[in-house]
């Protein structure tokens, strides 16, 4: 469904919140883009499961997935519960490096803040 003139485009962020770094970043992005683009996007976690997913987008104009690594943990729990992403972006694509004993450093956060604002914001 596409937004009309004047109507804001609803748009639907899934994050993976796995338990490695990139896992945890993909959720501290989630709270980033909800600060930085109020009232804009809906923030769900994979982790609420499919019936949980399919609600959130039910009128989603756009929906963005991102997976913290090649496990997409997100795209899987979109896929259970039949959506199919508009755009789909993954941490460690972005050079964000896997380890499940790191910390989330600030400028992961940001890498990946900027590079989902921007998707969702092109054309």
């Amino acid at each position: 469904m596409a937004a009309t003139a004047g109507e804001l485009m609803s748009i639907v962020l899934i994050t993976c919140s796995g338990l490695s770094n990139v896992g945890r970043l993909t959720e501290q992005v989630g709270r980033q883009v909800l600060t930085r683009r109020p009232g804009r996007v809906e923030w769900i976690r994979a982790q609420a499961g499919p019936e949980a997913i399919a609600e959130a987008v039910a009128d989603a104009s756009r929906v963005l997935v991102l997976d913290g690594c090649e496990d997409c943990c997100g795209s899987c729990k979109a896929g259970e519960a039949g959506v199919e992403p508009s755009i789909r972006l993954m941490a460690t694509e972005l050079g964000i490096v896997k380890d499940g004993r790191a910390e989330v450093r600030y400028d992961e956060i940001e890498t990946v803040t900027r590079a989902v604002i921007a998707a969702l914001e092109a054309p």
